[in-house]
């Protein structure tokens, strides 16, 4: 109802703007006319600033030969984002995400990450219509990598034509860079800002531009040369709350009721550093003309936090007497308590992560035009690189009770004088973990292309387009052994007197492992909104100083673990490493591809209402290679005195397996334009489009394994083989086929105005082979020859699904309206988008009763609730039904200002991720073997709900040269919140808060 209402006054707001319109109407194409003009002579009008940027951009869509949404340099100035994530979200059908990682909710994204138009992730990025993209394990530019002041424009292609590079399902975003030949003669330009974050203690961090362009006439014909550099600085705070999942317990009476094993708190401090070099040289004479284009973008980011988290056994949680729950039995005030465990345990992590990255390209373009014909031909060379290092240290505290307050809009943790007392002490503190993951990746493509045009003298045949383009592209990722190396110092369950265990902890009030700790205060925690106790942490010198303080910190257990027993019987530390051996963990990948299409464009100009388009086939060939590796083991008894079910006779093996993959599409597209008049135009597209899989999803590596359900009988030492499991978990699937689509597009646009227009669309994506993390079988031989079928779990193309919907956008500025009135304007559009998701029959559909295990392998494709139940099925994700943004924008004079709000209703991020995942759930189904057992696994799904965001800029120009401008982001202090998913309805998993940013930027023109 709440999403509904907010839907209901977007579409009342865009309404009534088009009502104001009729007294607007009257700006038409026609600009004002001034009355110093000479008699009979045309007035010549110079648009600058905002207008002059929507003008450009809506003289783009209206002109295009296919379905497309623009941004202009000037406009993406003015716009309140600092990225060019941030820019996308504004354009109708465009949303982005905003955690870190798809794989990681439990981190916020104040810039934005990952983009999805119509509501798919299959988007394919190009700089200046080549490829571009981030050494991720993925196909695209993580644009937040990129400064956007080296763009000059962003067009989002949203249905594709025959002579567009192939691997767009969702939509195509192709970042325009300026060039010397667009500027008259020289050009050059100089900027500088600061950024104020409210959360960071009023600290701020500057950024720097700059351009220079000219051009020159010379004996052997006109040379440009043009030069663009960018240097900027974020930093950023998040404070959060976090809610455990929910698990069925007993209360006092003996009633099932859901409580979750405790709620913590975090805070996130981050920065980041982004670099751009950009260099264009362009030539020109009689029919030749050439450019060479160099494009560098730098990333380098770190973030360091500390959060404090539940980590207590679920089962072992008592809630007090006086607590209350929902009608469905969900905990809503109470207090928490852990007898068994002395009281509830949590860990106190400080962490740090730092990630570098950087994309390169290089590209060379020639062209030959005489008469009717022009040839094109473009080399290019792109490398991109990352590297990353993320470590967590931790100390543990045993709190005695925690009191929640649930029924609120941000959860509530209940603390007295003496529950802040015991947490600021750190008597009460132990080393308790450490954990280290890297990761680096490189990749690199050289593509060629040459594509022929032949112009018609003909009244309906305009031109034929036909082309070739080659790439070659390689990628290799590698993450360390162990992936995520989690390491005990001391923890509660090592206590004992067995060789190997610890005596006692490793507190901090003992002499031996005193120091490196700080009593973290969070001041201003939310923003001033909610008060939560200080807590000790290690200090971050120690997480950013692995290894060596790793090593210093497991000393610690090694002379505890000496008081018990022999030095040999104590574990040692092993640190994650790459590893010439690492094969789990290095992802290598190449792929060729070769393409030719064919593109008629043709037009009726006679017509009562005219009609023109393009209809066009792509031909695409896709060679890929994996190095890969494959490992069998057997824990399954083998020969003796056995009985029951036969135990196939595998012999364990790890060897190198390579895979070849190679695959063909036919991609035909068809774009037709109505134009009913000058300002009145329909359109219509039909297409194939296809997105390959990412690369992380074609690793080829696989473990099997044979494991044996056994029975022993002493009297006679025979042993029954009860059962007999052949599993195995695929890391990748490099036989994986692109996911394909069928797509129809219908609009209406009407541009009344050179910065008024209404638009409207309606779309339909129809989709095959979505790729999904569910089973396949693999067969190996025993020793005499016969083939065994292993199930084994990992991403197969096992799904079909669509996404449908319809888009309006209208803008406006009302020039009529008397004096400083006539300099406002509006922008408002809308998006809708159903989408459903449907398994193949092929495909196994595994239930929630997978045992004791520690990862995914049993877990359904809709999640495991806590109780071993399933859900149904789920939207695709990333997907939001509803997406609107509000601007109200003024440009008159010197000023030009914009107030915008964007919002997007709730989206399914992912099933079995970080923080709601685990292997302590209940499986409470009786027709289940696991039937009331504890450690079975579980994962839930996470969602984003609704949310909005409201920004605004203002720009004032002193003169033609020098301009002062304000922006703030994220003004009315907006929550973020994330839901989980289970039985007993969507829960509160997260809230975050960023607080404001306002920046002050100062440019000058020469």
């Amino acid at each position: 109802m709440k999403q509904f209402k907010k839907t209901a006054i977007a579409l009342g707001l865009a309404q009534m703007t088009m009502m104001l319109s009729g007294a607007a109407v009257a700006q038409t194409s026609d600009a004002p006319k001034t009355t110093d003009a000479p008699a009979g002579e045309p007035v010549a009008v110079i648009v600058t600033g905002q207008r002059a940027a929507l003008q450009s951009a809506q003289k783009i869509k209206q002109n295009s030969d296919e379905i497309v949404d623009s941004i202009v340099a000037e406009d993406m100035g003015k716009l309140p984002d600092r990225s060019v994530t941030e820019v996308l979200q504004r354009v109708v059908g465009v949303t982005i995400d905003r955690t870190m990682a798809k794989g990681d909710p439990e981190h916020f994204s104040v810039e934005g990450s990952g983009v999805s138009i119509r509501g798919l992730s299959y988007v394919r990025s190009e700089l200046n219509g080549r490829d571009s993209f981030s050494a991720n394990g993925g196909r695209s530019l993580n644009f937040g990598d990129v400064p956007p002041e080296l763009v000059a424009g962003v067009d989002i292609y949203k249905n594709p034509s025959a002579e567009q590079v192939e691997g767009a399902v969702g939509g195509l975003v192709n970042l325009r860079t300026a060039m010397p030949f667009d500027y008259k003669g020289f050009k050059a330009s100089l900027s500088a800002d600061r950024t104020w974050s409210e959360l960071k203690k009023g600290k701020t961090s500057p950024s720097y531009s700059g351009l220079v362009s000219d051009r020159w006439t010379t004996p052997v014909g006109e040379v440009g040369a043009l030069l663009d550099l960018a240097y900027s600085e974020s930093g950023t705070r998040t404070d959060a709350f976090q809610v455990e999942p929910y698990y069925p317990l007993k209360d006092a009476s003996g009633k099932t009721v859901y409580v979750p094993k405790g709620a913590q708190w975090r805070t996130l401090e981050f920065n980041r550093k982004r670099e751009g070099a950009y260099g264009a040289l362009q030539w020109k004479k009689d029919e030749w003309s050439s450019s060479l284009t160099y494009f560098k973008s730098k990333y380098e980011m770190q973030w360091d936090e500390q959060a404090i988290f539940a980590q207590s056994s679920p089962y072992n949680i008592k809630v007090s007497p006086d607590a209350t729950f929902n009608s469905k039995g969900a905990l809503l005030t109470g207090t928490l308590t852990d007898p068994a465990d002395g009281g509830i345990n949590f860990g106190d992590d400080t962490r740090t992560s730092n990630r570098k990255s950087s994309t390169t390209d290089l590209s060379w373009n020639l062209r030959w035009r005489r008469d009717n014909w022009t040839v094109t031909t473009d080399v290019q060379h792109i490398k991109a690189d990352t590297h990353s290092v993320d470590s967590t240290v931790a100390t543990g505290v045993t709190m005695p009770s925690e009191k929640l307050d649930l029924t609120g809009n941000v959860p509530k943790i209940l603390f007295t004088d003496a529950d802040r007392a015991y947490l600021a002490n750190p008597a009460n503190y132990y080393w308790a973990f450490t954990m280290e993951h890297l990761d680096q990746s490189k990749a690199n493509e050289t593509a060629w292309r040459t594509d022929v045009k032949y112009d018609f003298d003909h009244p309906v045949l305009r031109d034929v387009r036909f082309g070739v383009r080659l790439t070659d592209r390689d990628a290799v990722t590698q993450n360390s052994n162990p992936n995520y190396n989690w390491a005990a110092i001391s923890q509660p369950w090592q206590v004992g007197t067995g060789a190997g265990s610890i005596p006692h902890l490793a507190y901090l009030s003992d002499p031996r492992f005193s120091g490196s700790t700080n009593l973290h205060s969070f001041d201003n925690f939310f923003n001033g909104g909610v008060s939560v106790p200080a807590v000790v942490f290690p200090n971050v010198s120690l997480a950013q100083g692995f290894p060596g303080s790793y090593a210093q910190l497991h000393t610690y257990h090694d002379i505890l673990c000496q008081e018990n027993g022999p030095a040999s019987a104590c574990p040692a530390w092993q640190q994650a490493t790459f590893g010439a051996d690492n094969y789990a963990g290095t992802n290598d990948q190449s792929e060729k591809t070769k393409a030719l299409y064919g593109q008629l464009r043709f037009g009726w100009d006679n017509l009562k209402y005219p009609v023109d388009g393009n209809l066009g086939l792509r031909y695409v060939k896709t060679d890929s290679s994996a190095r890969g590796y494959t490992v069998f083991n057997s824990t399954a008894p083998t020969g003796g005195n056995l009985a029951g079910v036969a135990v196939p006779n595998i012999l364990p093996f790890s060897q190198v397996k390579d895979y070849e993959n190679d695959y063909h599409n036919f991609l035909p597209s068809l774009n037709l334009r109505l134009k009913v008049s000058d300002k009145l135009q329909f359109r219509f597209a039909a297409a194939s489009a296809l997105s390959r899989p990412d690369f992380t999803q074609l690793q080829g590596y696989t473990t099997l394994s044979e494991t044996a359900s056994t029975s022993n009988n002493p009297t006679n030492g025979v042993t029954t083989v009860n059962s007999v499991s052949l599993t195995g978990t695929g890391t990748g699937n490099p036989m994986l086929r692109p996911t394909t689509s069928k797509q129809l597009d219908a609009t209406m646009e009407w541009y009344f105005a050179p910065t008024g227009s209404f638009t409207a669309t309606v779309f339909n994506k129809r989709l095959k082979d979505i790729v999904v993390n569910q089973t396949y079988v693999m067969q190996l031989p025993d020793t005499g020859g016969k083939l065994h079928d292993f199930t084994v779990t990992g991403p197969v193309n096992g799904a079909k699904g669509y996404a449908r919907g319809f888009e309006v956008a209208f803008q406006q500025y009302f020039d009529q309206l008397p004096g400083a009135l006539s300099g406002l304007g509006v922008q408002a559009n809308f998006t809708f988008v159903d989408s459903k998701r449907d398994l193949y029959k092929s495909v196994y559909q595994k239930y929630c009763t997978g045992g004791n295990t520690a990862d995914n392998v049993n877990l359904n494709l809709n999640g495991c609730d806590t109780d071993g139940t399933t859900f149904g099925n789920l939207p695709l994700e990333n997907l939001s039904r509803q997406t609107y943004n509000l601007a109200l924008l003024y440009d008159k004079g010197k000023v030009s200002a914009r107030l915008a709000y964007n919002w997007r209703s709730k989206a399914l991020q992912a099933v079995n991720v970080n923080g709601t995942q685990g292997t302590d759930g209940l499986d409470t189904n009786p027709a289940s073997p696991t039937y009331g057992q504890t450690n079975v696994a579980w994962g839930l799904p996470t969602w984003s709900d609704s949310y909005g965001q409201l920004d605004a800029s203002m720009f004032y120009k002193f003169t033609d040269k020098v301009q002062l401008g304000l922006e703030a982001q994220n003004l009315t202090d907006s929550t973020y919140k994330q839901l989980m998913q289970q039985n007993i309805g969507m829960m509160g998993r997260a809230w975050f808060k960023t607080g404001r940013r306002v920046v002050a930027k100062l440019s000058y023109d020469f």
